[in-house]
């Protein structure tokens, strides 16, 4: 069959090249220190979209740095209490969507979450304060500043700080939320469900954030990885500090969290993906421990995969 990447056979054993800072788990752990000592402030207000079968709200919380977080609820009237939940995660630039795309869980008497990132295309604050460019992504946000001021340190965080959110909500049962997302949203699946090990379930779809450095050397920092090229090109031309800012970005690599899930995982790659190489899906998924399976898509690129969406909906049904 075609190809833009590795034999399937080599991807199936693929571990990444992009570096693993040696401090990364200490890194996290103080990350996750200063999360969880954030007065969240939660704020719920009935939306103007509501429903027969469900109540809508707009739901806002206080993350890291005093961002206000923003992520639509939707919860249904008449369920079990307590009852599962789904934690939703949207792509690069965009924001957390529809109302109405998010009814087919309430409708089986699941609580939904869709969170806005921050700075982006939605409702979420961007507090900014970082040295160094803020110009064309958020990936090399904060590369030029200490690793603490990454902005997708942020962004994970926000993910694991709305999953205990939904965990604490009396109508939830906390053992049982699931998390799903593609693109950018299948790489804060994925680092959300690292971050709050609680996550019973997750299923990313072609998962970007990860193993920046095979991207690069693949030439396909374009696209969703277009910032990385324009980052070197005028702030590195000669990439004489190219080792330091890998190695930074393996902050933000979310290959390098996967080992610390403990949810059931059903992820889905398609093999033909330029945006977000496969190889680089692979590394993540080769270094999940816990219970996985994988639907690969052999002649799919970074779009619709079908059939998935219903096959992520039950698989959620087992929560």
């Amino acid at each position: 069959m075609p190809a833009i990447d590795m034999p399937l056979e080599k991807l199936h054993t693929y571990q990444g090249i992009n570096p693993r800072p040696d401090d990364f788990d200490a890194y996290w752990e103080r990350a996750l220190a200063e999360m969880k000592a954030v007065d969240p402030q939660i704020e719920l207000r009935p939306s103007e979209f509501q429903v027969p079968y469900a109540e809508c709200f707009d739901l806002y919380f206080t993350g890291v740095k005093g961002a206000r977080i923003y992520a639509k609820y939707v919860r249904p009237k008449h369920a079990t209490e307590p009852h599962p939940a789904i934690v939703q995660f949207h792509g690069y630039t965009g924001n957390s969507g529809e109302w109405s795309d998010k009814l087919a869980y309430a409708a089986l008497g699941y609580s939904f979450f869709s969170m806005d990132c921050r700075g982006q295309g939605g409702l979420s604050e961007d507090v900014g304060g970082v040295k160094g460019t803020t110009l064309r992504g958020h990936i090399v946000r904060g590369l030029d500043d200490h690793p603490d001021q990454l902005l997708f340190r942020d962004i994970f965080l926000d993910t694991a700080q709305l999953a205990g959110i939904a965990m604490n909500m009396p109508e939830v049962d906390a053992a049982r939320v699931g998390v799903i997302g593609g693109s950018q949203g299948g790489a804060l699946t994925i680092a959300c469900a690292a971050l709050e090990p609680r996550v019973k379930k997750l299923a990313p779809v072609f998962p970007f954030l990860s193993d920046y450095r095979r991207v690069w050397e693949m030439d396909l920092a374009k696209d969703a990885y277009q910032e990385l090229k324009d980052f070197f090109r005028r702030h590195d031309p000669q990439h004489k500090r190219e080792e330091e800012y890998f190695t930074k970005l393996g902050y933000i690599d979310i290959q390098n969290l996967a080992d610390r899930i403990q949810g059931e995982v059903m992820m889905a790659v398609g093999l033909m993906d330029t945006v977000c190489p496969p190889s680089t899906q692979f590394a993540a998924y080769n270094k999940i421990k816990s219970e996985k399976k994988l639907e690969i898509y052999p002649d799919f690129a970074h779009e619709h995969l079908p059939g998935f969406s219903d096959l992520t909906l039950q698989f959620m049904m087992g929560l």
